[in-house]
């Protein structure tokens, strides 16, 4: 899976029962060299004029409210999370950067992290070689075993917002926790990313989210291997 793969080609479906949640998400295939050999300080230059920009779209007095963070909160009181204890990914990723707390991963998620928070739109990342497509994004229909990032494996309730692959992997918990199982590592050479959607959330901005990823991972040498999609 090493090879650059069209993103038309890995298959990705949104079942109607997701749909009907009003999930949509973009999303595209990237390819580079292995993260490990990559230089973190390459976008130093670029995060700053990011930084500079968020300072001047957002505040912290008036994040809560704006349309696109509204969008998401109201959209994790419907899956059952409650945003002022677990932020959506973009606002929280906003209030860090005001607060001079912008986080450094490694230059892949930096470049992730950085269109999410100009952007608000949650974008996940997922190693196309610990994974396999084709993807499906539906609902939980209970028991399914979740291993999150930075958390305890858990057994699923129904009903929840889940990204799997075709062996049944939960690879992402909608549109908040990702699990270790695709999660990037220093020999990662190929991702998939998804920009995932919300009811008030236009699907434009879900494809703007993937152009700026575009455009930060160019210095680090990675590609597209073609053209943003959008599902449903």
């Amino acid at each position: 899976m090493s090879a650059c793969i069209a993103p038309g080609d890995i298959g990705f479906t949104v079942d109607d029962e997701a749909s009907e949640l009003g999930v949509r998400v973009a999303y595209n295939v990237y390819r580079g060299p292995k993260i490990g050999g990559l230089r973190r300080e390459i976008l130093d230059d670029k995060l700053r004029e990011v930084l500079g920009e968020v300072s001047r779209r957002y505040s912290l007095e008036g994040l809560k409210n704006h349309p696109v963070a509204r969008a998401y909160r109201d959209f994790y009181w419907r899956v059952g999370v409650d945003p002022t204890k677990t932020r959506p990914s973009g606002e929280a990723l906003v209030r860090r950067a005001l607060r001079g707390r912008f986080p450094r991963v490694n230059p892949i998620v930096d470049a992730g992290n950085m269109a999410s928070a100009l952007t608000l739109v949650p974008i996940g990342l997922y190693d196309l070689e610990k994974a396999s497509p084709p993807f499906r994004l539906t609902l939980s229909r209970g028991g399914e075993e979740f291993h999150p990032l930075g958390g305890k494996p858990r057994r699923l309730e129904p009903g929840l917002p889940i990204l799997v692959d075709s062996r049944g992997t939960v690879m992402h918990l909608y549109p908040h926790r990702d699990s270790v199982h695709t999660a990037l590592s220093e020999s990662t050479r190929v991702v998939l990313a998804v920009a995932a959607g919300v009811p008030g959330v236009p699907g434009k901005l879900l494809v703007e989210a993937l152009r700026l990823l575009e455009e930060f991972l160019s210095p680090l040498s990675w590609r597209p291997c073609g053209s943003p999609l959008l599902a449903p």
